[in-house]
């Protein structure tokens, strides 16, 4: 009760009505209000504090009556004792409720460490944040994801973004990582590295997790590694929006101009895509993100401003920056965010 106040409401409200009963008429009746009592501390309280409650109301109102012989009041004691039967039974039920909703959102958490695993706020030369919102209330997974091994290779980032939402997007999801963070390791190249996850795709049992057509299972991504030597970053981009480069307060749009398409879609491709290498030199800041970040629209529609925001705000260390983009996503959307939203913001420092 000291950590919220508001548990102390049923009580007040027994000692409000019963001084309210004590200063007005006979002919007004205000103790009538007090099966309100039990009934407000079955939404707060446990069992037996509700019983307790209703049970000290239904006494004094019994007593009342007996010594004033005033015998309509038992009426209202009769239904004070009601009520208080039927709040201890709903406190019940709400215990019970709020026990399995936080079962739930154990196995959530639990979910969201296995599929989004914390990415440490420095690897090799690289300061790195990262922000990840869901647009389904309560949830903690969707179907935005990301992932960073450190290999031999350089350091290797994953983002992307499946198609639809819910369980099956988040199985997808959970299919691409699982490649990922094996085949990152082994490919010699972002090239053979996106093919690893094509394949894993392409497979019967990754498209039964889209429960509907396989055709429209797919998800775009970006694959970017940074080497621990050197001065550059390597992206793949599978049909996904294009990171952003800060540097002494410029912005870059770092798009790779011929992108594959999403993953699973490869067959479409006529001619096979490349990585491309753009500079990145110590003091540069990178900015990966999904399309629920520049996709984030007003009340009047218009998107997100992301080129203007990162011009201002892509200066900063990486985790204020990321809870820059964070409320500025609010305040755009009116508190509104509707897709799901995953951001890795990234500091070279040597």
């Amino acid at each position: 009760m000291r950590q919220d106040p508001v548990l102390l409401s049923p009580l007040i409200l027994t000692a409000f009505i019963a001084v309210l009963e004590g200063l007005t008429p006979p002919e007004m009746p205000i103790a009538r209000l007090l099966p309100a009592v039990p009934a407000l501390a079955a939404a707060l309280w446990p069992v037996v504090p509700t019983l307790v409650l209703g049970l000290v109301c239904l006494s004094g109102l019994a007593a009342y009556a007996v010594l004033s012989s005033d015998h309509p009041t038992l009426f209202s004691a009769g239904a004070v004792g009601a009520v208080t039967v039927a709040a201890a039974y709903a406190s019940h039920l709400r215990l019970q409720r709020e026990g399995t909703l936080t079962e739930v959102r154990t196995v959530a958490d639990a979910t969201q460490k296995v599929l989004l695993r914390l990415i440490p706020p420095r690897v090799g030369p690289l300061e790195i944040a990262s922000l990840y919102l869901t647009a389904t209330p309560h949830a903690r997974v969707g179907g935005d994801f990301y992932a960073l091994a450190d290999t031999r290779y350089g350091i290797r980032l994953i983002i992307g973004d499946v198609r639809g939402k819910g369980l099956p997007a988040l199985a997808v999801a959970a299919a691409v990582l699982g490649s990922f963070r094996e085949a990152a390791y082994e490919a010699t190249d972002l090239t053979q590295l996106a093919k690893r996850l094509e394949t894993t795709l392409l497979r019967d049992d990754a498209a039964a997790l889209a429960q509907g057509d396989p055709a429209e299972l797919f998800a775009t991504a970006a694959l970017v590694e940074i080497p621990h030597g050197g001065s550059h970053v390597t992206i793949f981009s599978c049909g996904h929006p294009p990171p952003l480069r800060g540097r002494n307060g410029s912005i870059a749009i770092l798009d790779t101009d011929d992108p594959a398409p999403p993953l699973n879609l490869g067959g479409l491709l006529t001619t096979p895509s490349r990585p491309r290498r753009f500079a990145l030199q110590s003091g540069d800041h990178l900015l990966l993100y999904t399309d629920g970040v520049s996709e984030t629209r007003d009340a009047a529609g218009a998107f997100f401003p992301l080129d203007a925001w990162a011009q201002k705000q892509l200066t900063t260390p990486p985790r204020q920056a990321l809870s820059n983009l964070h409320q500025a996503l609010l305040d755009h959307s009116g508190d509104n965010l509707n897709d799901d939203i995953a951001a890795i913001a990234i500091l070279r420092t040597s």
